[in-house]
């Protein structure tokens, strides 16, 4: 049995200590190679370790830059580094959040337990769709959450929410910085609520909403039952036609009638269905989706959804710019009208709903609301008339004097409505302008509001972000103000939202505080 010697150890101690150990061993390996010999003064010299390591530095630098150059290899390493860095870089905002407080959270709710008892638990009833849009902008995704969170709960099953998963076009940082393509933000982040494994109210038995990563967990794969969307459709008919409530009313039988356990809802290959959600673009933008208004308004998805902490700590760090003197010991909003005016990357997006013939979507197609939008007559799929586009484009991407006319009547009808001519001066004083605008056009409607209407103005740019969390949302903190405001020319969804304690919708928007939209989701 051989037993390895260790060299170092056969050296003198003053000799060890006099010479290093490496440089030892390769002068005795080389010194009797003639073809080392040449070079054996360079080998056992300082310099000759002083220019490995910088040989050594110049690989570790080039194989840095080939990964960056790599999409594939770059995100895997950005993913390594996300997982492993703190929550506390989420303060740099040059940087993606990680939200690894946030996911941690999402990953422990306390309804994650196999031995809790039915609803919940192994032996609970549980839907997922998949089926649910991506890569789209958040209104338009919102759009169908809450419906399917409304459905899962009246079917008896717990909601399984997931990710929103940007389109990455519209994300607020270059996809070169991303930590994932496409970039993904877990929904806790932009909702709060029984939507994001929020309890229900008080005696309410229904199950809660489990994250996604728990899905595999309590419902592995054997237990899970497929429903494919457009098999639904077809079967009942309901591809293009049925309105919102027997819709509603198919899928809820389903849902309640399957003996399974676990049901994931898919849609289709894009080449049998474009869209193949359970409530798909076809039935949110017509108006066969309004007799479902009044039962989503007054649902308990809807009475409880409210803004999620980091959202929340958006809105208590900006609250102080729409203060007044005459709000200085009152809410902040309650003075406050807010529109949302998109110009930027907008124009082609009108010129192709205007070829379309579009109307306003889903609830801004309310008939209670003051404002009105059926495409006219002509034209056809894909081109429109000339007429008709610059009609369209009224509502769509209206100019300056049009969005100031506006604007103007909607302070008066308010407060004629709430106050019938018995105060002087205005009481909406303050305008929040939900833009993405930053050409000069945004100078120049900030100052003729100002100096023309008295207004006092904030906008989106005025907003600070404390960390990479709030910038990340910052659409659902623009909501969030705007819902706070009194009226709103808004989104589809913050009329909703202010209309949810409402009894009657007819009630609420009688008020101007109705649909005077001026932005993307009328249509």
């Amino acid at each position: 049995m051989s037993t390895e010697i260790d060299s170092e150890a056969l050296l003198p101690e003053d000799h060890a200590a006099s010479q290093p150990w490496k440089e030892r061993l390769l002068w005795r390996e080389r010194a009797s190679s003639s073809f080392f010999s040449g070079i054996t003064i360079l080998i056992t010299s300082h310099r000759f370790f002083a220019l490995r390591r910088l040989l050594v530095f110049a690989a570790v630098a080039f194989l840095l830059i080939l990964i960056t150059m790599l999409p594939a290899t770059r995100l895997t390493a950005r993913r390594i580094m996300r997982d492993t860095v703190g929550p506390k870089g989420d303060l740099d905002l040059t940087t993606p959040p990680r939200y690894n407080d946030l996911k941690a959270f999402q990953q422990n709710l306390p309804q994650h337990n196999l031995s809790l008892p039915y609803p919940e638990g192994e032996t609970g009833r549980y839907i997922k769709f998949s089926s649910q849009p991506n890569g789209l902008g958040w209104n338009n995704v919102l759009a169908e959450l809450l419906l399917l969170n409304h459905l899962a709960y009246k079917s008896r099953r717990a909601y399984v929410f997931q990710d929103y998963v940007w389109a990455q076009h519209h994300y607020p940082w270059p996809e070169s910085k991303a930590w994932e393509v496409p970039s993904h933000t877990p929904l806790g982040a932009l909702l709060g609520g029984p939507i994001v494994g929020g309890p229900w109210a008080p005696g309410d038995a229904a199950p809660r909403s489990i994250h996604e990563s728990y899905w595999n967990v309590v419902c592995p794969e054997t237990k899970v039952k497929v429903i494919v969307t457009h098999d639904v459709k077809t079967k009942f008919g309901i591809q293009l036609e049925g309105s919102g409530k027997h819709i509603f009313d198919i899928w809820n039988k389903i849902l309640l009638d399957e003996p399974a356990q676990c049901v994931e809802v898919r849609a289709p290959p894009l080449e049998v269905d474009v869209f193949g959600q359970v409530f798909d673009l076809w039935l949110i933008g017509s108006d066969r989706i309004l007799d479902l208004f009044e039962e989503t308004r007054d649902s308990q998805v809807m009475q409880l959804l409210k803004a999620s902490p980091v959202v929340q700590r958006g809105i208590d760090r900006n609250e102080h710019l729409f203060q007044t003197s005459k709000t200085e010991h009152h809410d902040p909003f309650s003075r406050v009208l807010a529109i949302h005016v998109r110009r930027g990357d907008y124009l082609n997006h009108c010129m192709h709903l205007a070829n379309w013939n579009s109307s306003f979507f889903m609830w801004n197609l309310l008939p209670s609301l003051p404002d009105h939008f059926h495409g006219a007559p002509g034209g056809e799929p894909g081109k429109n008339t000339d007429a008709n586009v610059q009609e369209f484009l009224k509502h769509c991407l209206p100019n300056m004097d049009q969005i100031l006319n506006k604007v103007t009547q909607a302070r008066d009808d308010y407060e004629k409505a709430v106050f019938d001519n018995r105060m002087e001066g205005h009481f909406l004083n303050t305008i929040y302008l939900l833009t993405n605008d930053k050409s000069n056009w945004l100078d120049f409607i900030i100052a003729r509001l100002r100096q023309d209407h008295s207004w006092k103005v904030v906008t989106s740019h005025d907003i600070v972000y404390g960390d990479a969390q709030e910038m990340e949302v910052g659409m659902a903190i623009d909501m969030e103000l705007a819902r706070s405001g009194a009226p709103s020319q808004a989104t589809s969804f913050i009329i909703a939202l202010q209309m949810e304690n409402c009894p009657s919708a007819t009630d609420s928007f009688d008020l101007p505080s109705a649909n005077i939209v001026i932005e993307e989701d009328s249509f």
